[in-house]
């Protein structure tokens, strides 16, 4: 029977995000600078990651938690072989109801069809730009804009939902902000802004480089004008809006500018096991160890409830100069 949990601030657990892999084909700046993750970077060894079956069983007891939501993430997640199969046991979970990936979108067109086949019923696609050059110099890899328009329309094709994120930092790829809506407005695809966020400790993140939600919904709306959409559920990360006379949304995901901590239902798992309870947490607690013991399903399932029953994160809301230098767990590792 399922026993839902709160928070000290009365906030419900219903989405799970879990790292599959720590590894990445692309060396963003804001999340693996090739500078840091250069080529004697160690990664974890597969040892270390957590198995199919180790995540099938805590997604089981998220559940039983009141979590309905689950999304994959990396690292790169389709980096990890026969990812599918994770998706077709995770499927099978009773309340679970959403499935979802966040990917660069490089290997779609191989995967996009079996992915739907097996469960999956949505991705995000990260593109910081539409301009070639602009976009090579973003991930760090000289991968153009090509490869990930074509795993963007085999996601659409395969009948998977797609939304767009692009990261925007102001003198690197702000000037992609009209035609990105411009763009994705044509496509019939909903493009989503993301402030540019001081997760981790190895991006340089500086708020002069933060284009806020505000600036981003003023340079949009002055060629494209909106009007704003209801939230669909508690806990909706972005902000939407409509283009008008149209039926195609943009959103605004703005952890820098406007918190979202008062209705935060979110919870991450790193590819090697540790739960953190905030994307800016520096550290996480220990489930791989737990599930290499004896432990029993309702021992995880009370480690899980004790963890996010006391949890009193509200970093967004408490951000400045003396939260800043605390040490920040990196987003390739728990995935954003």
């Amino acid at each position: 029977m399922t026993s839902f949990v709160k928070d000290k601030y009365n906030r419900p657990l219903r989405d799970i995000r879990i790292s599959v892999t720590d590894q990445c084909n692309f060396r963003c700046t804001y999340c693996m600078p090739a500078e840091i993750f250069g080529p004697n970077f160690k990664f974890f060894n597969n040892e270390k990651l957590l198995t199919f079956e180790e995540i099938t069983r805590i997604t089981t007891s998220l559940a039983e938690l009141g979590v309905e939501k689950v999304r994959l993430t990396g690292g790169e997640p389709l980096l990890r072989k026969d990812l599918h199969l994770l998706i077709k046991e995770i499927s099978k979970i009773q309340g679970i109801t959403d499935i979802a990936l966040t990917t660069n979108g490089v290997h779609l067109p191989k995967h996009a069809r079996l992915l739907r086949e097996s469960g999956l019923a949505r991705v995000n696609v990260s593109l910081d730009a539409i301009d070639d050059e602009i976009f090579r110099r973003m991930n760090g890899r000289s991968v153009g804009v090509k490869p990930v328009l074509k795993g963007i329309r085999a996601a659409i094709d395969a009948g998977l939902d797609v939304k767009v994120n692009m990261v925007v930092k102001k003198g690197e790829n702000d000037s992609q902000i009209i035609p990105m809506a411009s763009y994705f407005l044509e496509q019939g695809i909903q493009l989503r802004f993301i402030e540019f966020m001081d997760v981790g400790s190895t991006n340089g993140w500086n708020f002069n480089q933060v284009v806020t939600k505000k600036e981003i919904y003023k340079i949009v709306n002055s060629l494209y004008p909106l009007e704003a959409v209801e939230s669909s559920y508690f806990g909706e990360v972005a902000k939407r809006y409509q283009y008008k006379r149209t039926n195609v949304e943009v959103g605004f995901i703005s952890s820098v500018s406007e918190s979202f901590c008062s209705s935060c239902t979110r919870a991450r798992i790193s590819a090697d096991g540790k739960l953190y309870t905030c994307l800016f947490a520096g550290s996480g607690y220990d489930l791989r160890t737990l599930l290499r013991t004896e432990s029993s399903t309702q021992d995880i399932t009370d480690m899980l409830r004790n963890v996010w029953s006391n949890r009193d994160d509200r970093y967004s809301d408490e951000r400045c100069e003396e939260t800043q230098k605390r040490p920040k767990i990196e987003m390739s590792y728990i995935g954003g």
